[in-house]
């Protein structure tokens, strides 16, 4: 099971979510809001070693992936053309990190952020960690 912790008063992280939910044709991922406890321990157990990070983080297997390689992790396993964006693995990761590190340091500027972490609907509960 793959798990895709994110920022859950993050504008752009909900959409994110949402767009992977619409595209996740085989129920792939799970998700919980970093600021929930099972963010908090996941991240406790897999911590990334880049450090700490306050986007999305995925976590598959044990290890943890953040920034662009989080990002085209993900793509990679949906439907549609969404794996074609694993081409952008061929671009360092310092230059895809630095784009990725923009929109993240703008994300609530550009995008806003709510007062409370997303609450799934009962139909998606199940693919949201408690």
């Amino acid at each position: 099971m793959d798990v895709i912790l994110f920022d859950g008063v993050c504008n752009l992280c909900n959409s994110a979510v949402n767009f992977v939910i619409d595209h996740d044709r085989k129920g792939r991922f799970r998700f919980a809001s970093l600021q929930s406890e099972t963010g908090r321990r996941l991240l406790a157990q897999c911590p990334p070693a880049e450090g700490p990070v306050d986007s999305v983080v995925l976590i598959r297997n044990g290890r943890s992936f953040v920034r662009s390689d989080a990002a085209l992790e993900i793509a990679r396993h949906l439907g549609g053309a969404w794996p074609l964006l694993t081409v952008f693995k061929l671009v360092p990761r310092f230059v895809r990190d630095a784009v990725y590190e923009a929109v993240a340091r703008n994300r609530y500027r550009w995008f806003g952020r709510t007062d409370a972490c997303r609450v799934p609907a009962p139909a998606l509960k199940a693919r949201f960690l408690e």
